[in-house]
């Protein structure tokens, strides 16, 4: 039986970092019960990703600024921030944590957690390309955010309850992490 050729290929095997500076998460949701479309961004603090053989070893985490939630309006961006919604003053990270990867036929799907306002819950994320450049790791990937999930419920209606996101990443290849077990040490002779 043949094997189907997904439409994402598995980039080179080893261990990367993600670049803050290069990676973006845009997110988009809606507001005014479902009239209006709002845009924004987050931004990475830092990450790595572990591109396994075979591809189902791999993993995945990442650490977003929650503060750095942005739409382009400082009056909507402050009130996410806000103790109502995010509470950054207390929670001023959102962290994924990949548990497993799996194909779906067409592509590869990280399943696994994020936390945020210390809450939670699980996730799906799409990976829509995937590419190794000169030692350099280029990832994007879709999912959706249920907000209900990790506790923040203000303003239901009016706030859209998902969020829609696209994470673009770039990471370079990293010896932090390995990626096989240390070999048994050598006895003097």
């Amino acid at each position: 039986m043949a094997t189907q050729a997904l439409a994402v290929s598995v980039p080179t095997v080893g261990a990367y970092a993600v670049d803050p500076k290069r990676s973006t998460i845009k997110f988009e949701t809606r507001h005014m019960f479902g009239l209006g479309k709002v845009s924004g961004t987050f931004a990475f603090r830092s990450g790595d990703l572990v591109i396994a053989d075979p591809p189902s070893q791999s993993s995945a985490s990442a650490e977003v600024e929650a503060g750095s939630f942005s739409t382009g309006s400082g009056q909507r961006d402050k009130k996410v921030r806000s103790k109502a919604f995010l509470d950054v003053a207390s929670f001023p990270m959102i962290t994924f944590r990949s548990e497993r990867v799996r194909s779906d036929g067409e592509t590869w799907v990280l399943v696994g957690t994020v936390t945020a306002r210390g809450t939670s819950a699980p996730i799906e994320l799409r990976v829509t390309s995937a590419k190794t450049v000169s030692g350099n790791l280029a990832v994007t990937a879709t999912g959706s955010v249920d907000r209900y999930a990790h506790g923040i419920k203000a303003m239901k209606g009016m706030a859209a309850r998902r969020l829609h996101i696209e994470a673009t990443i770039f990471a370079t290849s990293s010896e932090a992490v390995l990626l096989q077990p240390p070999r048994a040490a050598r006895r003097p002779s």
